[in-house]
């Protein structure tokens, strides 16, 4: 199925594309970060597929292969897009995986949704609880000085961004941890993506407060980060929901930098595997 239609008021229909490898088993939902697709899945898709999972991925609004359309791109509307993936696919007893930015709409998915399409959910290398650093949330990893210069540097020129932004996703301590080739795959994906709707999801998940939405979480929860991430650190991130989650259990990657899921992606994969069958 290449696409489904998310309805957003009277001729605001939005198409995202879809990847779904089919088949019997439990559906897995892979949610993507900033600013890359459904492809950045490459390294699990053929993996949780082999293990016996139906794999879906899809591109969020204004990135990747789906629709760019000049709004629709807070949290509550990015969530009823996932939302409309799961009515649409008639999806329960879900696990949703939530990498970056996609841990977002995990969270607010309990919050306008509940609990009843899903059967547990994975937080990885996860925006929530709250990014920007403010005085109600001193331990927010993100500055608004910080956050400022990012968008006055993707303003400013995309592609000299994207360029340093996934040499910094990839890298610990200033040491690139993937093939210049993988590096260069994201880039690529970077570049599809709407430059408006880079900037908006940019201040969606450095703004969005999630902590309320945390308390709603009911089912079995992964929490899984590299102890290396540069972009979303774990001590104010992963770090922290594991706490705001009763029951969470942690899975901390050595040595991993944010994109972890392709610089580690076999230790990655081993620990959600694992988590999965349970």
């Amino acid at each position: 199925m290449p696409e489904i239609t998310a309805h957003h008021g009277l001729f605001k229909n939005t198409n995202l594309h879809v990847d779904d490898t089919g088949g019997s088993g439990r559906a897995v939902v892979l949610i993507h970060g900033w600013p890359l697709s459904g492809a950045s899945w490459s390294e699990q898709v053929p993996v949780l597929q082999e293990a016996g999972y139906r794999v879906i991925t899809y591109d969020r609004r204004g990135f990747g292969r789906s629709d760019k359309p000049l709004t629709g791109y807070t949290y509550d509307t990015l969530t009823e897009d996932l939302h409309t993936l799961l009515t649409e696919l008639d999806l329960t007893d879900v696990t949703l995986i939530g990498f970056s930015m996609g841990g977002g709409e995990v969270a607010r998915y309990f919050s306008k949704y509940g609990a009843e399409r899903l059967h547990s959910v994975v937080f990885a290398s996860a925006v929530p609880p709250y990014l920007l650093n403010t005085p109600g949330n001193p331990d927010g990893p993100l500055t608004a000085a910080a956050a400022a210069q990012m968008t006055a540097g993707l303003t400013a020129n995309q592609e000299s961004f994207y360029d340093d932004f996934t040499t910094q996703f990839f890298s610990v301590d200033g040491v690139l941890k993937v093939t210049e080739q993988q590096r260069q795959d994201a880039l690529a994906q970077a570049l599809q993506s709407s430059k408006v709707a880079a900037l908006a999801c940019m201040t969606a998940f450095a703004t969005t407060d999630f902590r309320d939405d945390l308390t709603k979480v009911s089912v079995p929860t992964l929490v899984i980060h590299g102890d290396g991430d540069g972009t979303v650190p774990f001590e104010g991130s992963g770090a922290r929901t594991h706490t705001a989650i009763a029951g969470s259990e942690l899975q901390v990657i050595a040595g991993a930098p944010h994109g972890v899921t392709v610089s580690h992606a076999a230790a990655w994969n081993e620990k959600v595997l694992d988590f999965l069958a349970k």
